[in-house]
């Protein structure tokens, strides 16, 4: 555990139970001696990802194996009560992120403080992505209605939509996404817990990739089609492009927003009986790659530049204009952060075919960003004889949370 956790309000004794140390090893830790315990029993825990920070955790982090979306509506209507909420909500994360449980009440006589279920596992790299909706600033029943951003509203109608409105919707928003679903449960169980009375569960949506212990090379993950989802992410290691693309800046207009980012999550059904009677050709020419190395069609590389319908050497197959890469990448301006995730939620009940799709996850500095690219898509990907988007939701998630701050303290300054 490093100074920082510590600093966060994490005890000595809590330092000792996510390490694990017993005898030898807890006695040299207490007496100062740590230096001489393994790397592995003191230092960082290499699964933890910290809480704090200029950003956000869970946009620029690798993504995890499981995520779970999940939609609030507030019902309090006092904002000392609301913000008194995200105050806990802030200290539950900060320890569940470190691996540790929510209390240590030992009396038989009164609840736990933590539910349990996630005891003796680690952290897994878990995150939370905290976010509100439009909704919250309806009324201006928290007083912050003089707040609320022209664009955060509901995305507009597309053309093939065919939203459930089930699907859309929320005053709050967190993405919660861990390597382990007990631990995603976990938090998410806690979460509502803590805040019972207070906020009511709208929706929640849950989404799955192939486990890194499945793919140790890390490559990018498949979709439930078969092919590589997420190739055409802008390289936001580089800070100008994080910029640009991601985050929203200061000058933007609502300072309460800087450093955060504005969720887009469609729900798309994948037709996957239609697409399986459909010939790899036609298959690869619809998405524009090759579905084994996930090249553009006309390329060897996964990760080369999208040129639509270039020449190609006789023989070679060429890049379809209404490909879904070539319609999505457009002139390349549009840039936008893909964090999507596979689902599935059993069957249809009246044709018995499964259930299944893509949890689509974009986060970009402005929503502009994804509708542009969407209009494109809806009226010309070839994709879409093959998928409905059943649900639609926009959310501008708050900035990075600071030591001694709350989850989104900004909008309530």
């Amino acid at each position: 555990m490093t100074r920082t956790t510590l600093e966060a309000g994490v005890t000595r004794r809590d330092v000792l139970k996510v390490a694990g140390l017993t005898g030898l090893g807890a006695a040299l830790y207490a007496s100062g001696l740590e230096r001489w315990l393994p790397r592995a029993l003191t230092a960082e825990a290499t699964d933890q990802v910290p809480f704090y920070g200029k950003y956000q955790a869970g946009i620029l982090t690798p993504p995890q194996n499981h995520v779970q979306i999940v939609a609030f509506d507030v019902q309090t209507t006092r904002r000392d009560e609301l913000i008194d909420l995200l105050k806990r909500w802030t200290r539950a994360c900060a320890r569940l992120t470190a691996g540790l449980p929510l209390g240590d009440s030992d009396s038989l006589y009164v609840p736990p403080e933590d539910t349990g279920e996630a005891e003796g596992l680690s952290a897994s790299h878990l995150t939370f992505t905290f976010g509100c909706g439009h909704g919250l600033f309806a009324d201006d029943r928290f007083g912050i209605g003089h707040k609320r951003l022209n664009l955060l509203r509901e995305l507009p109608a597309f053309d093939l939509d065919q939203l459930d409105p089930k699907w859309a919707g929320g005053d709050l928003v967190v993405q919660i996404c861990a390597d382990d679903q007990q631990v995603v449960f976990h938090a998410l169980r806690n979460l509502t817990r803590i805040g019972r009375g207070v906020v009511k569960i709208r929706w929640t949506q849950t989404g799955f990739q192939r486990s890194k212990a499945a793919d140790a090379t890390g490559g990018t993950p498949r979709n439930l089609f078969g092919f590589k989802d997420g190739t055409g992410n802008p390289d936001v290691s580089q800070p100008a492009i994080r910029n640009k693309h991601l985050f929203y800046q200061w000058q933007d207009g609502a300072p309460w927003m800087t450093n955060g980012s504005f969720l887009v999550v469609r729900r798309i059904q994948m037709h996957l009986e239609v697409w399986d009677r459909t010939i790899l050709k036609e298959q690869e020419r619809t998405f524009g790659r090759d579905r084994a190395s996930g090249a553009p069609l006309g390329s060897k590389d996964e990760f080369a530049s999208v040129t639509p319908s270039k020449r190609m050497a006789r023989g070679e197959a060429s890049l379809p204009k209404d490909s879904h890469t070539a319609v999505a990448h457009g002139s390349g301006e549009e840039q936008l952060l893909r964090r999507s995730y596979s689902y599935q939620a059993g069957i249809n009940e009246t044709t018995g075919a499964l259930d299944a799709g893509l949890l689509f996850l974009s986060y970009q500095r402005s929503p502009e960003q994804f509708i542009t690219i969407q209009r494109r898509l809806a009226a010309s990907d070839r994709l879409n004889e093959y998928i409905t988007h059943r649900g639609s939701a926009l959310f501008a998630c708050f900035g990075g949370i600071q030591k001694g701050g709350y989850i989104g303290d900004a909008l309530f300054a």
